[in-house]
């Protein structure tokens, strides 16, 4: 059976799309949703992830993937069999439904983990980096996420599931990311209790620390739910999208690195091996002296503070009911 990903269709109906949000935001928006500069530097970020991708994915999806599944599946009288004694899975519709699921399952680590190890952030910081939420910020895309991504996905055919099946719901995925990255839908009701949608990815774009580090899931909320990082978007929150420690720069090459240099120079603070390794591997923001911090330490402070505060609200309050009496 063979199967087109979904993405190589994708292309024009991105730009298609980026084009008509960009004629409403101008002609209904008071707001500058698109900077021209910054949009030029998401598009050329779109193009060179557009070029590099199949190159490394001809290499990733059909060596790796394909190899793997030949390996953990090898084929025994016309039939493939799984090393661990059943049958693997063919092209039924439940198939499908089950495969989508596990890669939305691996997308959600792989993109926490891009949120919570200092180099994969530096390579994923590129998508991030953009003060605006439009649909151009969401082909901003790092070109060495592509390096490492098919590592958390190459489990799904190791237990029996086509590579190919895998690489169409993988583009699927893509597909459905991309939709997100728009303020002009609002929260869809009972669709937001299981589905990873728009408002949820305004959070997720937001440099405003209580939401920093939240909605990773792909198209479904629920490995949010269920692993602690679900966060619904305050509507009276003013979002502030972008990151901490911008690049300040429409450069593409400074947008691709920035982080990388930042990283060097913070493993020269110090001449202790665990530390270097620890401003590599650790998560954004660690410092061995405590000079910065991570989002969740800071997260902890901002709750200690204001469970102090609310205390000491709470104890002003019954001294002057007591003064009253």
């Amino acid at each position: 059976m063979e199967l087109t990903n979904p993405l190589f269709y994708g292309g024009f109906a991105f730009i298609g799309f980026i084009l008509l949000e960009l004629v409403y935001s101008k002609t209904h928006d008071n707001d500058e949703l698109y900077e021209w500069k910054d949009l030029m530097a998401s598009g050329i970020m779109g193009i060179g992830s557009a070029i590099i991708a199949p190159l490394v994915k001809l290499v990733f999806a059909v060596v790796l993937f394909k190899y793997t599944y030949e390996l953990f599946n090898p084929e025994i009288d016309g039939v493939r069999m799984n090393i661990m004694g059943y049958e693997s899975f063919g092209w039924a519709w439940y198939v499908w439904i089950i495969c989508q699921i596990l890669d939305d399952f691996s997308y959600y680590w792989f993109h926490r983990m891009n949120h919570e190890v200092r180099i994969l952030w530096a390579a994923h910081i590129v998508h991030h980096s953009s003060d605006n939420f439009n649909l151009g910020t969401a082909v901003r895309n790092g070109w060495f996420t592509v390096l490492y991504k098919p590592f958390f996905y190459v489990w799904i055919v190791a237990i029996g599931f086509h590579y190919e099946m895998l690489v169409v719901c993988m583009g699927i995925e893509a597909l459905w990311q991309f939709q997100l990255h728009t303020k002009y839908v609002p929260k869809l009701g009972f669709l937001e209790k299981f589905l990873n949608l728009h408002t949820q990815h305004q959070v997720h774009h937001s440099r405003n620390i209580e939401y920093m580090d939240k909605n990773h899931g792909g198209y479904l909320n629920i490995f949010d739910r269920m692993f602690g990082t679900y966060k619904a978007l305050d509507e009276s929150i003013d979002i502030e999208y972008g990151v901490t420690k911008p690049p300040n720069s429409y450069n593409p090459i400074t947008i691709l690195t920035h982080e990388y240099k930042d990283i060097w120079k913070d493993m020269k603070k110090s001449k202790k091996l665990k530390h270097k390794l620890m401003y590599i591997f650790g998560p954004p923001g660690w410092s061995h002296d405590g000079s910065t911090l991570t989002i969740k330490q800071i997260q902890r402070q901002m709750k200690a503070e204001a469970k102090a505060a609310k205390k000491a609200n709470k104890a002003n309050a019954n001294l002057m009911a007591t003064a009253d009496k």
